[in-house]
């Protein structure tokens, strides 16, 4: 039998706060408040964020870059030293201007790491002491920038950076079940210590009927003074426990107000009806996390990070090179509108290499250490996807347990409210013990505890199943980002 109960946030001067209350939360609704309003799921949105302005980034990298650059002014007014044609050097003053001004156009290549590009430049110089003016002005050059034998980053990148914005994707709306999971074991914190108040409440009139019937009796000689006494001493309990429950539900409710955001002042919260009674089996469960979960993707990222980490430690070590060249048009005059008459041919190749050839076994060690790195980020990797594994399958095994639990626990609250009733009614009439009326008084509260908790590990267990697989059971559909 499920029982629902609904009662207010215990905070300090609660009557007072419970006159102003008129809301009521249900545990969805405090979810759906926390992933709009608190500080953890603003931060998981502004991760999610960033990582998609890292995507944005990364896919500029192998789109055309168009820029402008250049020197405008570039004055000069300082005493140089200037080589004659004897090979002395004479210090003479100098004023002068030399701008230059480039637009280039450019594109990565990603297969080979290269780049091309066309440009277009004029450079002007003024002499200000001779009055002299010269341009040079370079119209269209197409030029190429290959490396040999070099790390290739864009290669790299192409194939990481797609798998690091999916995962970031999948990571977002993780986080979000991860939060509601965290809601939920800190709305039922809340609710257990208010069912704690609740029942020591219940207690605490209960014993107050009994101990005034209790001196009845005791007066007119049908109560021993011992009974008498323990009658007063459960008084002063219930008592006792009635406050330290208002003091945990303060504290509780402090500890979700930090969370989510929401004022505890402004809260009634409800307990959630059981949660849904749900048969995943564990290969289908396992199924939908590699499908859907960011943990799958991660552990391919990492293990082609650790393969470019060697390919890296190998393309910058050894033999490089670096071969450029580029073919244009140029020419220089007086005038910058006589720079594009009797252009001339420009043509450049250039290859660059570097070699070490005594390095101590340096190279060796770079790579040696880079593939070492390599096996352990292997060995790690296929530890946790066992790991992964197991923990989907566990959580899927367990709900049907769990939802077994639930029902045995409200049974068992149901079946000790009606002894705990017809127990103090028996007693009234003198037909049973004290010592057997606070027996069943002890079931009662026990069982209404057993019952909350058990509604508790049905609902974290329901969204952490959600978080592990990335998939809502109920209605049999991915979890898709919002």
């Amino acid at each position: 039998m499920k029982r629902i109960f609904s009662f207010l946030l215990l905070l300090a001067g609660g009557p007072a706060v419970a006159q102003t209350q008129t809301s009521s939360l249900t545990l969805n609704q405090v979810i759906e408040l926390a992933l709009a309003q608190s500080a953890v799921a603003r931060q998981t949105q502004t991760s999610r964020d960033q990582s998609y302005w890292q995507w944005r980034s990364y896919q500029a990298d192998y789109k055309p870059q168009l820029g402008l650059q250049g020197v405008v002014p570039g004055f000069s007014r300082a005493v140089t030293p200037v080589v004659q044609p004897d090979g002395t050097t004479d210090f003479r003053a100098v004023r002068i201007n030399n701008s230059n001004l480039a637009l280039t156009a450019s594109q990565n290549i990603g297969l080979t790491g290269g780049q091309v590009f066309i440009a277009s430049e004029v450079q002007r110089f003024d002499d200000f002491n001779r009055s002299l003016k010269r341009y040079n002005n370079q119209p269209v050059a197409i030029g190429l920038t290959q490396p040999i034998g070099r790390f290739n980053a864009l290669r790299w990148a192409r194939r990481i950076e797609p798998l690091r914005y999916q995962e970031s994707q999948r990571l977002y709306v993780e986080e979000r079940e991860t939060i509601a999971q965290r809601i939920t074991e800190l709305y039922f914190d809340v609710l257990q210590q208010q069912v704690n108040a609740e029942v020591a409440n219940q207690n605490v009139q209960a014993n107050q009927e009994l101990l005034r019937l209790g001196k009845e009796r005791y007066q007119l000689g049908q109560l021993s003074q011992s009974d008498l006494l323990r009658l007063e001493l459960n008084l002063l309990n219930a008592r006792q426990a009635l406050a330290q429950g208002q003091l945990d539900a303060q504290n509780a409710a402090v500890s979700l107000q930090s969370y989510t955001g929401v004022r505890p002042q402004t809260l009634r919260l409800t307990v959630p009806a059981a949660a849904p009674r749900l048969v995943v089996p564990a290969g289908q469960a396992l199924a939908e996390a590699r499908q859907n979960r960011s943990a799958v993707l991660a552990f391919s990222r990492r293990l082609l990070e650790a393969e470019q980490v060697v390919a890296k430690a190998r393309g910058t070590t050894g033999f490089q090179a670096t071969l450029s060249a580029n073919l244009g048009y140029v020419n220089q005059a007086p005038n910058l509108w006589d720079t594009y008459a009797a252009l001339q041919n420009q043509q450049q190749v250039q290859l660059t290499f570097a070699l070490p050839l005594v390095d101590w076994g340096r190279q060796k060690a770079i790579v040696k250490t880079a593939e070492l790195t390599r096996r352990q980020v292997q060995v790690d990797v296929s530890q946790e996807e066992v790991t992964f594994e197991q923990t989907v399958q566990v959580q899927a095994g367990q709900l049907s347990t769990l939802a077994e639990q639930l029902s045995l626990a409200a049974l068992g609250d149901s079946l000790a409210q009606q002894r705990y009733a017809i127990a103090q009614a028996t007693y009234k009439v003198g037909r049973i013990s004290l010592t057997d009326l606070t027996i069943a008084v002890a079931e009662k509260d026990q069982a209404r505890r057993a019952y909350i908790l058990a509604l508790r590990a049905a609902w974290v267990a329901h969204y952490r199943l959600r978080a592990l697989t990335l998939y809502d059971f109920e209605r049999q559909t991915p979890l898709a980002a919002k």
